[in-house]
């Protein structure tokens, strides 16, 4: 099966913005950074540091599992997540990417107006010698 540039990063995109999409909510962003500090901990340990209800906090971790940030494993009648070190990677360098984009405009811009600003000094100087 033949797929074309162009879909493959379409589709790598949305898994990104997917990612994004989940960490809009302030809460998710608070059960990642806890999972960040603390390590593997069950629903319940997460539940009980927010005034939501436990239904609610298990549709947060849902959104986040389903986004790939968390990770999930079950033992006996405990779910334990953690935090899915691969997608924050995948964050990471999609950042960088971006980061290294802006960088480079804002040199050429640099370039530019440096350009620019020799232009009217070297303007400004043929004025003052007339």
């Amino acid at each position: 099966m033949y797929l074309s540039i162009d879909l493959i990063k379409h589709i790598l995109y949305n898994a990104i913005m997917d990612k994004f999409s989940a960490l809009a909510d302030p809460t998710r962003r608070l059960i990642l950074e806890m999972l960040a500090r603390e390590g593997q901990l069950s629903a319940t340990e997460i539940s009980d540091n927010f005034q939501a209800t436990p239904s609610a906090i298990s549709q947060h971790l849902k959104v986040l599992r389903e986004a790939n940030l968390i990770l999930m494993e079950k033992r006996a009648q405990q779910r334990l997540y953690q935090i899915n070190p691969q997608a924050v990677d995948e964050l990471e360098q999609w950042v960088k990417q971006l980061t290294r984009q802006w960088e480079e405009r804002f040199a050429a811009l640099d370039q530019l107006l440096e350009a620019e600003k020799k232009k009217i000094l070297e303007e400004k100087e043929r004025t003052e010698d007339q």
